[in-house]
């Protein structure tokens, strides 16, 4: 196995299940509806649905710097707006996060591993900093998630 798609290994466990730290991201979304994911218990921090929808904008990110293109330039391109809330849009939510991160993956897996030194973007970090930190900021937000959770599931 070539270190790109070790990459992508970690990435899924991350993502889907079988983290080494605890709950992935898909396992915290886990019994979330959109009531609950819109719902903000700590004053002045995010709810459910902006941590989400900021996972999918850093996705978009990578993805677009994988393919050469300068994205995730400003604050604002990170934080998307929270649509109407209704389940529906909620599951259109939580789908688009499944599906870039699978496309995502496969970039990774993907990468060629000659390169995974080289920014991917002029001026910016490498690919490997940029796939790995991908890793931790969901393990970071899966964190956050769990615990707004908790806090509204119990």
């Amino acid at each position: 196995m070539n270190e790109a798609t070790r990459i992508a290994d970690q990435a899924l466990k991350m993502f889907e299940g079988e983290a080494w730290h605890g709950p992935s991201v898909l396992e915290v979304l886990a019994g979330v509806n959109a009531e609950v994911a819109a719902l903000y218990p700590i004053p002045g921090a995010h709810s459910i649905w902006d941590l989400v929808l900021h996972l999918i904008a850093t996705q978009d990110a990578i993805l677009h710097r994988i393919r050469g293109g300068q994205a995730g330039l400003k604050t604002e391109d990170f934080w998307l707006p929270v649509p109407a809330v209704s389940e529906a849009a909620w599951g259109e939510t939580v789908k688009r996060l499944k599906e870039q991160e699978l496309k995502l993956r496969v970039a990774i897996a993907n990468f060629p591993d000659e390169r995974l030194d080289t920014a991917l973007v002029e001026g910016g970090t490498s690919a490997y900093s940029n796939f790995h930190g991908h890793i931790q900021h969901n393990a970071y937000h899966a964190g956050q998630i769990a615990l707004l959770k908790k806090i509204l599931l119990g």
